[in-house]
């Protein structure tokens, strides 16, 4: 079957069976980094016998209330190395699933706007340079150039004095990856198992043996956490405390608009940052609520800052109509990077603490999680992100690349 014949309604993509008594792998939580998991299990390491438990729908949490941005300029090398593995992973993964997922390469702008900014930024195109990844300097006129939309006048509050550019970057379909994900596992024999919530994890001897589930016990060889903003929640089911922070994340849609905005444009200093997504509709992002929650709804307010930052940038927004806001629930780390590895319990694996960075590391953290779990030890691009780096003291602190949520 071709891409242009698939259907498009998702339950035909994928069976949904009983789940078996036992399997060789568990994995708790059905959004992108659940199903890349089980994917690369199967592709890379012939592991099959997988169950994805799913308490909602498939790719139902922040898989489906993210703002897609996709991008691999981070400052620090082990951010650099994972991001831009993921990146290269998504520039051919449409012709891997066999599955149309949009990833439209437009090129992502960061704004500077104070000589702290300009400092920042610049030291990171440096970093992002050493490491090869694709990063430019513009200065106002520049940006202009490549998004003429934006207001780079000097007699505003914020005035652009400049930006990062990667070309590279850009945005995709979330839920066309999440079903073609679902799809290509599902068609290697992975069982994908909706309305399954987990409410226990058996630990014997120091050893993970099962789950239990509103649907009953699962026996698991090994269990791996991809839980997101419920992380700490399921982990402290096995007795491990993950040192992550839940936050809800609000972003919107306008009406559908002629295309009008060419690139990604983000800004820490006014925290907002703005796509145009493929059938017209402006999608904005804000930062994070400040407050703790697993609620999929934030406070108003923010939605009102994070409008002001907009038609700060763009005035020429000022007309159009907001059609819809969501929320997700963001899981944010101490130094605003992943945890990914082993825990102290034997045979159970984390992966959390993305905060507002998950959906652009998909296919990324899905390939070097399922080494980490079919080998016992991590991929190299995610050793430096376990949990003993808090013990340690070898943080990688992404706060000035992470600072607005994406």
């Amino acid at each position: 079957m071709s891409t242009d014949e698939l259907p498009e309604h998702p339950d035909w993509l994928w069976s949904s069976p009983e789940p078996k008594r036992s399997y060789d792998v568990v994995i708790v939580g059905g959004g992108g980094h659940g199903l890349a998991t089980a994917y690369y299990l199967a592709k890379n390491h012939g592991i099959t016998n997988i169950a994805v438990l799913e308490k909602g729908w498939l790719a139902g949490g922040n898989m489906a209330r993210n703002t897609t941005i996709i991008r691999s300029n981070y400052l620090w090398d082990e951010s650099a190395g994972i991001y831009e593995h993921s990146l290269k992973l998504w520039e051919g993964l449409e012709e891997d699933l066999g599955y149309p997922i949009l990833f439209s390469q437009r090129g992502v702008l960061n704004l500077a706007h104070s000589m702290q900014d300009v400092r920042e930024s610049v030291r990171r195109v440096n970093a992002n340079r050493l490491n090869g990844v694709d990063a430019e300097w513009l200065g106002p006129e520049e940006v202009k150039e490549v998004c003429p939309i934006v207001n780079v006048s000097p007699d505003v509050r914020y005035p652009v004095l400049g930006a990062t550019y990667q070309p590279r970057a850009g945005i995709a379909k979330h839920d066309y990856v999440a079903w073609g994900f679902a799809r290509a596992a599902a068609a290697m024999g992975v069982d994908l198992i909706e309305h399954c919530e987990v409410t226990g994890i058996d630990v014997v001897d120091g050893r993970v043996r099962a789950v239990q589930t509103t649907r009953g016990r699962i026996a698991a060889g090994k269990v791996a956490l991809c839980a997101a903003g419920h992380s700490s929640v399921v982990g402290r089911m096995a007795g491990v405390e993950l040192p992550v922070q839940s936050h809800p994340l609000q972003a919107l849609v306008s009406e559908l608009l002629e295309p009008v905005h060419p690139t990604v444009v983000m800004s820490n200093a006014v925290h907002v940052y703005v796509s145009q997504a493929h059938k017209g509709e402006l999608v904005m992002g804000a930062g994070i609520d400040a407050y703790n929650s697993y609620r999929q709804r934030g406070a108003f307010h923010i939605i009102e800052q994070q409008m002001a930052a907009a038609l700060e940038l763009f005035p020429v927004f000022a007309r159009a109509h907001v059609l819809r806001t969501w929320g997700g629930v963001v899981d944010v780390s101490p130094d605003a990077s992943p945890v990914v590895g082993l825990t102290p319990v034997d045979d159970l694996y984390v992966n959390c603490g993305w905060g507002t960075g998950g959906f652009k590391a998909t296919p990324g953290v899905g390939w070097c999680y399922a080494h980490t779990i079919a080998h016992g030890e991590p991929h190299p691009l995610n050793a430096a992100f376990s949990l003993e780096r808090f013990t340690t003291g070898a943080l990688v602190d992404e706060h000035g690349a992470a600072a607005v949520a994406h």
